[in-house]
């Protein structure tokens, strides 16, 4: 019978470009689990569920989730009894993402457009100052 794996947290911070810190963190957050060995419990040994929880916690904060999102949804795959309420949570997390990001990129299209405006009106302001300046010679401000 083969033995399931473990990782060091040094194995899964290389493996996943994270500070041992960082991994130490989400353990804080109780999104990984990990058991302790050796004198006073000072080693953690990782199992091969806490690396898939690290993996969908990187994975769901590159969507922008938070990491109580991330938890909550991660909790509710440990119980595989029905992927239903699952899915769901999951889909209601990633419409209000969704929306989030949409308003925040039609905020950013209004500031963007803002400042094409600005910039236009300075353009023809400058235009107008060099234009009236005497003998090709910037005028003073």
């Amino acid at each position: 019978m083969a033995s399931n794996p473990t990782y060091t947290i040094s194995d899964l911070a290389r493996e996943f470009d994270l500070t041992t810190r960082a991994i130490r963190f989400y353990e804080d957050m109780g999104l990984l689990q990990p058991q302790r060995e050796g004198p006073g419990g000072r080693n953690r040994v990782y199992s091969a569920r806490d690396r898939t929880r690290l993996k969908l916690t990187l994975r769901a904060k590159r969507l922008g989730l938070s990491l109580t999102e991330a938890k909550d949804i991660i909790q509710m795959y440990d119980s595989p009894r029905d992927t239903g309420p699952q899915l769901r949570k999951f889909l209601a997390v990633l419409a209000e993402h969704k929306r989030q990001l949409e308003e925040q990129m039609a905020d950013l299209v209004a500031n963007l457009d803002e400042v094409k405006v600005h910039e236009k009106e300075a353009r023809a302001l400058l235009a107008k100052v060099e234009k009236s300046a005497p003998s090709g010679k910037p005028a003073k401000a």
